[in-house]
C-alpha cells in the first residue's frame, strides 16, 4: 500500500468502478460529474455517484487503485452559475479508468499505446478528449462498450 496523494480530479461511481476525471481548471471536471449522475437519474446508466470533485485522494493498494474524497470536499460540487452543492457521495472506490479532458495529444482514433494511463503504477484504460468535445458520449459509448476486463481496476 502506498501513501495517498492528493491529486487535481473529480471522481464519479459508474456501477462497480470509479471513474477518474482529470484536466485543467475550467475543463468541464465537475460539469462531466453532474452530467453522468443526471445519465443515471434519466436511466442511460445503471448507477452514477459522485466520490468527489476538483481534489480527491488517489492510493494504491493491492495493485488496485483507490480514490476518496478531500475530507473537507466530501459531498461538494462545484455547479458553475450555482455555486458549491452538496450531492450524496461514496467515501471510497475502486477507479476503473480515467477520463483526461482537453488534452492536447488527444487523437480522433487514438492508437493502443495512448489508450492506458499509469498512476501509481497501476495501468488503467484511459480516455482522453480533446478541447471543444462534449465528453458525455465518448464516456457513455465506453461505459456501453467496455469488455469486463477493461474495468477491473487494475
Amino acid at each position: 500500500m502506498t501513501e495517498a496523494a492528493s491529486v487535481h480530479a473529480s471522481a464519479v461511481l459508474t456501477g462497480a468502478h470509479a471513474i477518474l476525471i482529470r484536466g485543467p481548471s475550467g475543463s468541464g471536471k465537475s460539469r462531466l460529474a453532474l452530467a453522468l449522475i443526471d445519465a443515471a437519474r434519466s436511466r442511460l446508466i445503471p448507477f452514477a455517484r459522485l466520490i468527489g470533485d476538483d481534489r480527491v485522494h488517489l492510493e494504491a493498494h493491492h495493485g488496485r487503485l483507490l480514490v476518496r474524497p478531500h475530507a473537507s470536499l466530501a459531498g461538494l460540487i462545484e455547479v458553475r452559475g450555482l455555486g458549491i452543492r452538496r450531492l450524496p457521495h461514496e467515501p471510497v472506490a475502486l477507479v476503473g479508468w480515467v477520463v483526461d479532458l482537453n488534452h492536447d495529444a488527444a487523437e480522433r482514433m487514438p492508437a493502443p499505446a495512448t489508450q492506458h494511463a499509469d498512476i501509481s503504477g497501476i495501468r488503467l484504460p484511459r480516455l482522453a478528449l480533446a478541447a471543444g468535445i462534449d465528453p458525455l458520449a465518448p464516456v457513455l459509448a465506453f461505459l456501453a462498450t467496455a469488455p469486463a476486463a477493461t474495468l477491473k481496476g487494475g
